[in-house]
């Protein structure tokens, strides 16, 4: 499925701007997915899948599934309508709900890549009940950090039916399921956008729940470090210290330094740091300015300084980063069959 970069360096500056966290970590660090398309699983079944470091997602539209990902010890039942994403995008297993033994079809990478959304569905299993599911993943442009994603848990399920989520998710989960049985003109761009939409409606969901502890997603909610962490989005070039944050959102310095470091994971001018090179790391990769105003627009008045920062974090220079980048995401060219 074709890419659809964000460009994210064009944003006004106001001195009183607070952005979208997640809005700007979502675009930072420009995810894009790729729905692989459908299966069709007869009962007995069971395939696995194989760690691909993605984050992976199974919409159910018929029937149930059990899910078994590697280093999780709970089974998860899944049915009809259900969503599951899995962040890390490890190894896992998907079996039919009688859990019978049975062969189990190995998935390989090429077969994953293989499948694509237009495509007629995939058939495996038996001649019992048939599963359907509709798959894909989303994929980083880059290899920068994502303390959103970084900090879910292994599973983010989804239920049918679940009174707690917002109507929309079960809307979109209806759209996607309808697009992919009847795909029609640009239905490959169709459920790019709902699958997209989806994505957000489960952040935002497990962002509510009152149990989640996840680093990141609570701290979104939270009303001191939540502030916080919007003015640092906002003005990232501004050189923020705890005591200036802590003052913005009306608390003390180390109430808002142990509240930050409890919710975010890591204390605040550690995630300002890590956060100035991830968003460095993507004006590199999608302007055309200098090192000067990049390193200008992330808080580094010194070239040689940010030259150094953003070594250590990304393990390669500026210069070298943005020409690899360059290089990833040019178009293939022909081969030459001109011939003698």
């Amino acid at each position: 499925m074709a890419k659809r970069p964000n460009n994210l360096s064009k944003r006004p500056e106001r001195a009183d701007e607070r952005v979208d966290v997640l809005a700007d970590l979502l675009a930072t660090t420009r995810m894009t997915n790729l729905v692989f398309g459908s299966f069709e699983l007869g009962t007995p079944w069971a395939l696995r899948v194989p760690e691909r470091g993605d984050l992976s997602f199974y919409v159910v539209s018929r029937n149930g599934a059990w899910l078994e990902v590697d280093g999780v010890d709970k089974s998860l039942a899944l049915s009809a309508g259900d969503v599951v994403f899995l962040p890390r995008g490890p190894r896992h297993t998907l079996r039919d709900a009688t859990r019978r033994p049975v062969a189990v079809h190995e998935l390989g990478k090429a077969e994953c890549s293989g499948v694509h959304s237009g495509a007629a569905p995939v058939k495996l299993g038996g001649d019992g009940p048939v599963t359907s599911l509709v798959a894909g993943c989303f994929r980083s442009s880059s290899n920068v950090y994502n303390p959103l994603f970084a900090a879910l848990p292994p599973i983010v399920h989804l239920p049918a039916g679940d009174a707690t989520l917002s109507p929309w998710v079960a809307a979109t989960v209806q759209l996607i399921l309808a697009e992919s049985q009847s795909p029609g003109l640009a239905s490959e761009v169709v459920l790019g956008r709902l699958v997209d939409v989806l994505l957000i409606q489960a952040l935002r969901a497990q962002a509510q729940k009152p149990a989640c502890k996840e680093h990141g997603l609570r701290a979104l909610r939270d009303p001191g470090v939540g502030a916080a962490l919007q003015m640092m989005h906002a003005r990232l070039e501004k050189r923020w210290t705890v005591e200036e944050l802590a003052q913005a959102v009306g608390q003390s310095r180390s109430g808002f330094a142990a509240r930050f470091h409890e919710l975010v994971g890591e204390p605040p001018l550690s995630y300002l740091a890590r956060w100035r090179m991830t968003k460095a790391a993507a004006l590199l990769r999608d302007t055309d300015e200098s090192m000067t105003e990049v390193a200008g627009k992330v808080g580094y008045d010194s070239g040689a300084a940010f030259n150094k920062a953003f070594k250590r974090w990304q393990g390669d220079g500026p210069g070298a980063y943005r020409k690899a980048a360059r290089l990833a995401s040019a178009p293939a060219r022909p081969a030459d069959r001109s011939g003698p």
